[in-house]
């Protein structure tokens, strides 16, 4: 049964967002810092795809929990993917709208991840990035894991990147250790590092990101998320 509640708390959450403007200002790509986040990640991304055997992404169906506007999903198509085997899934209307229109050759679809519109065993790759942290209901997280186990093949992936530790900032996220990832995906093989210099100081460096990002991000306690594919037995 989906969780209407935690779904309406969702959508208010992002419609906060959006009026604040944080994708233009907080989390714009071009603030130096943010870039260096997203040039590390899409980095250690292919890497663990690569490691785990999912390249070549040719014929891999992949269903991006989450998507937003696509650029994630979409950047899947620069290392081989098809579009016509991406598929992208968001609570938020505007998000959905945008991502048809900037990518129409991708399938985009409005849907709750606690009833995925797909069938059994219908995808290679599932990624879930800075999703489950968002979820603060036990009840939706456990209907989307149930969801995703659903739609993904024995073999299959869930590419994971998500804050591995509490914002205190925002009372909107809540970090998720690898040992909660392992017991909400029971009967899958965790391949998962921390990466990603924490963002409020990334985004501070500013002309020193290039310089500072590197050595400040291999610290371990500095590192943000957790990234890496679960890999289902």
């Amino acid at each position: 049964m989906e969780t209407h509640a935690e779904v309406d708390r969702l959508r208010k959450v992002y419609r906060e967002y959006a009026v604040r403007g944080f994708g233009g200002s907080k989390w714009s790509q071009a603030n130096r810092g943010n870039h260096a986040v997203l040039d590390e990640c899409q980095g250690k991304i292919r890497e663990a795809l690569e490691k785990c055997g999912f390249f070549p992404l040719e014929n891999r169906r992949i269903l991006d929990v989450g998507c937003g506007t696509g650029e994630r999903l979409a950047a899947f198509v620069d290392w081989g993917a098809r579009p016509d085997n991406l598929f992208g899934v968001d609570l938020i209307p505007d998000r959905i709208s945008e991502g048809q229109k900037s990518h129409p050759q991708i399938t985009f679809q409005l849907a709750n991840a606690e009833a995925l519109p797909f069938a059994n065993h219908a995808f290679d790759l599932v990624t879930v990035f800075t999703v489950f942290t968002s979820i603060l209901d036990r009840q939706m997280t456990d209907n989307v894991c149930r969801e995703i186990n659903r739609v993904l093949r024995r073999g299959g992936g869930v590419l994971w990147y998500d804050f591995r530790m509490h914002n205190p900032l925002n009372q909107h996220v809540r970090g998720i250790s690898r040992g909660r990832i392992q017991n909400m995906f029971p009967d899958y093989k965790l391949n998962l590092e921390p990466i990603s210099l924490l963002p409020p100081l990334a985004r501070r460096l500013g002309r020193l990101t290039r310089l500072l990002y590197t050595p400040l991000s291999s610290v371990p306690f500095l590192r943000s998320h957790y990234l890496g594919v679960l890999t289902k037995l």
